[in-house]
């Protein structure tokens, strides 16, 4: 059977589903009403944030235009985010499983590992979808109502001014590290699908596993040291190290490996059970 044709059928599951669109209109309702909630009152959030530099610096020119406005969508939602993504890839498996359709599915003449890899390509477009649909609110509308103009960033190290001839690249590279880390979310939530037969404990588990790793990785324990930076939350937001001067390349490059090896590690495991998942009870 065709490999492409089964991640089209897959595809085709997802678009079927009525609660893939919650998502795009959950995102879609919060851009909106984050949008017009900086379009109504967004010079005194600016005022807030640039109060303590006033005295030293003289702010001039377009400073809330769309690219930090872009950029403040994206810190609010991108954390959110993995819930959605969870909600339609941990049913991927054990939906069918639930509904009887997994077994039918394996009786065609396709190997398992065929069936899994199309779910994990579906999974996938769909999560790049979401970002791109994400992107595409962000900077459009934040960009048609306030306009362009210089990026400016507070982060841990002070003000970053980023020229606006420099910002397009960087918002590319954030939105590609966002679905990497997005993607890494779907990778898990399919392969804890693998273990039941139950579309609602994948999901569950999924963003247990984030909160309790974001709660290691928050607290300022000692003994948790060693194995925060091998999390995969702990780079979730690493898309905003693209808007830092000098930029981190270093640790941009690490937090794309953790990733990737959480993708291989969640991989192995799906692929290791699923060819081994009864499917006659």
């Amino acid at each position: 059977m065709n490999p492409f044709k089964n991640v089209y059928n897959e595809w085709v599951k997802i678009a079927a589903k009525p609660r893939s669109y919650l998502g795009v209109g959950a995102i879609t309702v919060l851009v909106a009403v984050i949008v017009f909630a900086l379009k109504a009152d967004g010079l005194s959030f600016i005022s807030f944030v640039t109060a303590s530099f006033e005295q030293t610096l003289t702010f001039g020119g377009n400073v809330l235009n769309g690219n930090l406005v872009a950029f403040i969508v994206l810190q609010m939602l991108v954390i959110h985010v993995p819930l959605l993504v969870a909600l339609i890839t941990g049913d991927l498996i054990s939906g069918e499983s639930a509904m009887g359709t997994l077994r039918l599915l394996l009786t065609h003449p396709i190997s398992r590992h065929q069936v899994l890899a199309s779910k994990y390509m579906a999974g996938a477009m769909y999560t790049a979808f979401i970002v791109v649909w994400l992107g595409i609110l962000a900077i459009g509308l934040g960009r048609g109502l306030f306009g362009t103009g210089d990026l400016m960033v507070l982060n841990s190290d002070g003000l970053v001014i980023i020229l606006e001839s420099d910002i397009t690249w960087r918002y590319v590279g954030a939105f590609a590290v966002a679905f990497l880390a997005l993607n890494t979310v779907a990778t898990l939530s399919i392969a804890l699908s693998c273990f039941s037969d139950n579309s609602v404990g994948p999901i569950v588990a999924t963003m247990s596993i984030i909160i309790l790793f974001t709660i290691i990785g928050t607290l300022d324990v000692s003994i948790f040291d060693s194995i925060r930076p091998f999390l995969f939350t702990t780079h979730m937001a690493s898309w905003r190290s693209f808007f830092e001067d000098p930029f981190p390349m270093d640790e941009i490059s690490n937090s794309v490996w953790v990733l990737m090896i959480h993708h291989v590690i969640f991989w192995a495991i799906s692929f290791f059970y699923f060819h081994r998942k009864d499917i006659t009870t």
